[in-house]
């Protein structure tokens, strides 16, 4: 650990090579095997902190992650490396930074599996190691006993799989439940109780286009959301902001992502949806249409424009993601009841994240993507094993690239070295570590893209964040978060800020050469 005290459709798909550069030999007795903690890592794609009543009580109530907070540690401070799904799974599997694992974008590259993870070290420590759900790597994963991932994003509604044999089955049912089953199944049936295990568990939800299972569908109707106070952005001063194609006024698709599908309507994206409602079996189909039937009449009806239409699309968005968060909550119970009646709690680090944050309104936006906080913080609980002291906030600066030394060092195997990362044991212990980081490196890559959100990268520190947009962009952000938390003020350049600007540059670039960014070098040189 570096001491510095500022460091305080389908793609193709193939199968890697599942050797190591070098290997993390780690030798364990049965006895030392089986007394080891396991692992059960549950993580969920776009689902953001706003929407956990454990950080944010405005909008939902999610009493099993609630519990699940109240019984171990919350993090306040957790954060990832670069906000997109592919990259963000890349980091957490390496304990690595985009530039060090080559996994830049979602659009052109494929994981290499031939370079270490922590699934790789815990294995050849003797663990069992399962990944059950969304992958979405581009290649097939390796170093695991027992692997079952949905193809690309997977859907909802009665998805495929791709199992180990090779095999793609299709099965029946909702694919938050289906996920669920098929890992409560794996611990009751597959692994070998003397062993220690790994159990990676992956939701698709919630993912665009948040479709509801139908026993949900009605939740939530009468319900209206308050608007953020920067629902109505204006983006002065923010130049990447204001060219985002991710405004709800304008950018949210009213038929795929609010499903007012009728067929005398067009949209670029009416395949998708016809493809995705196409999979659902007559039950399922007759109560989709026959809850959405009305609300899409009466949508066309009376047409909606301006100020009217954002707020509207913002309160479907919010009611359909609410609801589909529901049957993720209700499946965390689920697990969590289980390692509970089979006395697997004393024994076992469980941990609930998201690949990334998203937008909930905030800026007027959906999706992810820009280093501002709504995107680059994610929620990050902790239930821990006998031995940790620590409960309630954890406060300090985290990243993603912290859980895989967090699990080998909790697991006896030792770090390689060129892991980013650093072990969040010593706060799990409840210590306060002097040389705790106090900064936290950013770099997003994917454009031009969906959504143009423009390539950047920057640095944050506990109240301030420094970002420059590159490429063919040439901008640089500075803000306030202890001033200015919703980042709406861009002070770079503004009298006063020489001295902060200039000592996050410094940091910037030091962070660059740590975790040797050559892109990123190369481009805060151009933009000096």
């Amino acid at each position: 650990m570096n001491t510095s005290p500022l460091y305080p459709p389908l793609c193709q798909w193939i199968t890697g090579a599942a050797a190591l550069a070098s290997l993390v030999s780690c030798t364990a007795t049965p006895s030392q095997k089986a007394s080891r903690p396991n692992i059960v890592y549950i993580m969920t794609d776009d689902h953001t902190a706003q929407m956990m009543s454990c950080y944010d009580r405005r909008y939902v109530h999610t009493p099993h992650l609630d519990q699940l907070a109240a019984e171990g540690v919350l993090f306040t401070q957790s954060f990832v490396a670069n906000s997109l799904s592919g990259p963000s799974r890349a980091c957490i599997l390496t304990g690595k930074h985009s530039c060090a694992n080559r996994f830049y974008d979602n659009t052109t590259c494929v994981f290499d599996t031939t370079q270490m993870t922590y699934p790789k070290l815990l294995r050849q420590a003797g663990y069992q190691t399962a990944v059950i759900g969304k992958w979405h790597l581009e290649s097939l994963p390796a170093g695991f006993d027992y692997w079952k991932i949905v193809p690309g994003q997977g859907d909802y509604y009665n998805p495929c799989f791709i199992l180990q044999s090779g095999d793609t089955v299709r099965q029946e049912g909702y694919l938050t439940n289906l996920i669920t089953d098929d890992a409560l199944e794996w611990m009751e049936h597959r692994r070998d109780a003397s062993r220690p295990f790994c159990l990676l568990i992956h939701h698709k939800a919630l993912h665009r286009n948040w479709m509801a299972d139908t026993c949900h569908l009605s939740l939530y109707e009468d319900k209206e959301y308050p608007l953020p106070d920067n629902f109505f952005d204006t983006y002065e001063g923010r130049l990447a902001a204001e060219s985002a194609e991710m405004r709800i006024g304008r950018d949210m698709d009213p038929l795929y992502d609010l499903k007012m599908y009728r067929e005398d309507k067009s949209s670029p994206l009416r395949p998708n949806y016809e493809a995705f409602v196409g999979r659902m079996n007559r039950p399922q189909r007759e109560a989709w249409e026959r809850f959405y039937r009305p609300i899409t009449e009466e949508f066309y009806r009376t047409p909606l424009q301006g100020k009217e239409l954002a707020q509207w699309k913002f309160n479907r968005y919010m009611r359909d993601y609410a609801k589909t968060l529901r049957s993720l909550d209700d499946n965390v119970g689920r697990v969590m009841d289980y390692l509970r009646e089979h006395d697997l709690l004393d024994n076992t680090l469980v941990v609930y994240t998201s690949d990334q944050g998203f937008y909930m309104g905030e800026h007027g936006w959906f999706d992810k993507r820009f280093m501002y906080e709504e995107s680059m913080h994610t929620p990050l609980l902790m239930r821990l094993p006998k031995g940790f002291n620590a409960r309630g906030e954890i406060g300090q600066l985290v990243q993603n690239i912290d859980f895989a030394p967090t699990f080998l060092e909790l697991a006896g195997v030792s770090v390689p070295k060129e892991i980013h990362g650093v072990s969040l044991l010593p706060l799990l212990r409840g210590e306060h570590p002097s040389s705790w980081r106090r900064s936290l490196y950013y770099h997003f890559y994917e454009y031009p893209a969906e959504h143009s959100v423009k390539r950047h990268y920057g640095v944050r520190t506990e109240r301030y964040k420094l970002i420059h947009f590159y490429n063919d962009i040439d901008t640089w952000e500075l803000y306030d978060l202890q001033n200015d938390p919703t980042e709406m003020h861009n002070l770079y350049g503004q009298p006063g800020t020489e001295e902060v600007t200039a000592t996050l540059r410094q940091e910037l670039e030091r962070l660059q050469r740590q975790y040797n960014d050559v892109e990123g070098l190369q481009n805060f040189r151009q933009g000096l």
